[in-house]
């Protein structure tokens, strides 16, 4: 058997493995899935009626019936509500699970979430290799049911100012939009965003913007495969571009100015909603460091963002376009979970009563994700639940005092909850890993491991600018060739990524190996081999360049741990278990070439 098809099956026998996993974890769950009744609640439903008492009952996940005397089934849990409200679950829009997280931060993302009463989440920030794994680890433990987002920008433009076009598609065209979304569908995302606003919050010019016709292409494309398009926007005049483009959701503020009628008009006419991510506006928000902004000038500009984002919320809800959640949670300031709940109360401050804050944050916002499912508490939805001490509807503060939470009729917060080990602590199950990880002999760009390679460069408008390829050698068979033009910054490099799993999501063990064996030959002052694990663990070792090809072996013991990403903390130790990519990089002085090839990268 080739070591190809020895790397295929053990891949295909692993991933047999977790989806073995995951069915037991559904088995699991429908087996807890016993009726519940929660009995004597002041029930906000969300229509827009106003709240009333009652009692509802919900059997399989779903709402069964609503009513005063409703009589408890046959082994039925009961929960008395007697004072307090039920309403239904909260949605925020736009969130960004971050992969700098350290392993315990992931499923804690998840906790915080239902702490705060939020059972549907949308991701905005997971490149489209890593849905699959992702929602496999979801389903194993207890979490809000996330959607995610297939991101789409010009070249250069906001989100795609990092990463590779397998993260954010780069699309300057309506032939390439069409072709990017068609790219993105066979993922199965559940939406699409698109980066189409190049202002920056007034920080940058806006060069960098999509022009309308590409993004009426991306739009017809999408909602052609079934998929809504959520819109990073920011100025009034794109705004309506947007919504003459038919995007379903502006997702951030408008802020450069006032909304006009003709702004109402177009979002009326396309049925575009509207939400504003005023969480992550705040001008005192603070940055990683815990400081909020020195510069009284940046303080100043987003004072005046800020105004004019309040005021906008409150002028398109009273034309009746729908304001829905969306935070930008994960960003610098920005919380996870408390932020979905600042937003509400951030709503009301705009203008909109707690009540209409409250169907902003489920029916609103359900509605504009196309969930119909849930949103609501009717017979039939989802019973995506929560019991909050107070009347949110009249005290939007009241929503903090959040006493238990359902998602599809489980209990995933509050007293009586019981989570699996996996909301604790992070239980990705290490994979096996074959020897051979490329010789680049596949012709669809995916690695023998049947990962696919990424490239990565230092970030910003001004970036490397790097091309990496499959070519043939003098000898017979092919390598995997990096030529890039370093960017005008101290730190520039170009990089190419070879996953070790899919989505570089699931960790694979390596502790059967003593080290990594490739074949290198480039020309680059600075070239090195990064090996990256779980919580953004790194550990290097250089590597001489040199035109001629030669065999190159670097031991596990000689590799050198470092920080993780953008912290100060201890150095990494080596574990082996917990690997996830081999990233093979070049830097050198600001703005010259470098170049770099490799083959028959292989662990030994």
């Amino acid at each position: 058997m080739s070591m190809y098809k020895s790397n295929r099956w053990a891949h295909l026998l692993a991933m047999l493995v977790l989806l073995g996993a995951g069915q037991a974890t559904a088995v699991a769950r429908a087996g807890d899935a016993q009726p519940l009744l929660i009995r004597d609640a002041m029930v906000f439903d969300g229509t827009g009626r106003a709240a009333y008492p009652a009692s509802v009952l919900v059997e399989e996940g779903r709402i069964a019936a609503i009513g005063q005397q409703l009589q408890a089934p046959k082994g039925a849990r009961v929960v008395n509500a007697r004072g307090q409200a039920l309403l239904p679950g909260l949605l925020d829009l736009h969130t960004h699970w971050t992969p700098n997280a350290t392993p315990s931060e992931l499923p804690r993302v998840a906790n915080l979430y239902m702490a705060a009463g939020v059972t549907t989440v949308s991701d905005f920030h997971e490149p489209p290799e890593a849905y699959a794994p992702r929602r496999q680890w979801l389903a194993s433990i207890a979490a809000p049911d996330v959607k995610f987002a297939a991101r789409i920008s010009t070249p250069l433009g906001h989100g795609a100012d990092w990463g590779d076009e397998n993260t954010t598609r780069w699309v300057n065209s309506p032939a390439a939009a069409r072709a990017g979304v068609q790219a993105v569908a066979a993922y199965k995302p559940d939406f699409i965003k698109a980066f189409t606003d190049g202002w920056r919050y007034s920080n940058a010019a806006d060069n960098s913007s999509m022009d309308e016709e590409t993004l009426s292409a991306l739009v017809e494309e999408a909602h052609r495969h079934g998929l809504k398009v959520f819109t990073h926007t920011v100025m009034v005049k794109r705004g309506k571009a947007a919504a003459r483009a038919g995007v379903d959701v502006i997702a951030h503020s408008l802020q450069d100015g006032p909304v006009d009628q003709e702004l109402v008009g177009l979002m009326r006419t396309h049925g575009t909603a509207y939400a504003p991510s005023l969480a992550v506006y705040l001008p005192e928000r603070v940055d990683g460091s815990g400081r909020t902004a020195s510069k009284p000038e940046v303080l100043r500009q987003r004072e005046r963002n800020f105004t004019n984002a309040l005021g906008n919320v409150k002028a398109l809800h009273d034309a009746g376009i729908p304001v829905v959640v969306g935070t930008d949670a994960g960003m610098t300031g920005t919380p996870h979970g408390s932020s979905t709940l600042r937003e509400l109360e951030l709503f009301v401050e705009a203008g909109l009563t707690p009540a209409e804050a409250l169907v902003a944050g489920t029916a609103h916002s359900a509605k504009a994700l196309g969930v119909t499912d849930r949103g609501t508490i009717e017979v039939g939805k989802r019973a995506d639940l929560l019991l909050v001490r107070g009347q949110p509807w009249q005290r939007i503060a009241d929503i903090r005092n959040t006493q238990q939470v359902y998602v599809a009729g489980r209990q995933v917060h509050g007293k009586g909850a019981a989570l699996p080990a996996g909301n604790h602590a992070l239980a990705l199950p290490a994979l096996p890993v074959a020897a051979l990880v490329d010789d680049f002999e596949r012709e669809d760009g995916r690695t023998a491991l049947d990962t696919l390679r990424i490239d990565e460069a230092d970030g910003g408008n001004d970036r490397t600018v790097q091309v990496t390829e499959v070519v043939a050698r003098e000898t017979g068979g092919h390598a995997l060739a990096t030529q890039a033009k370093l960017s005008n910054k101290d730190t520039a490099f170009a990089a190419t990524i070879l996953p070790l799993s899919r989505g570089s999501v699931a960790p694979v063990d390596a502790r059967g190996y003593r080290g990594v064996r490739f074949e290198l030959r480039g020309s680059a002052p600075e070239l090195r081999l990064e090996v990256r694990a779980l919580g953004s663990r790194r550990f290097v070792a250089p590597l001489q360049a040199q035109p001629q090809w030669r065999a190159v072996e670097v031991p596990f013991v000689t590799l050198q741990g470092q920080p993780p990403y953008r912290a100060k903390g201890p150095i990494a130790q080596w574990k082996g278990d917990d690997l996830q990519q081999l990233v093979f990089s070049a830097g050198g002085e600001p703005g010259s070439k470098v170049w770099f090839e490799i083959d028959n990268v292989t662990f030994y």
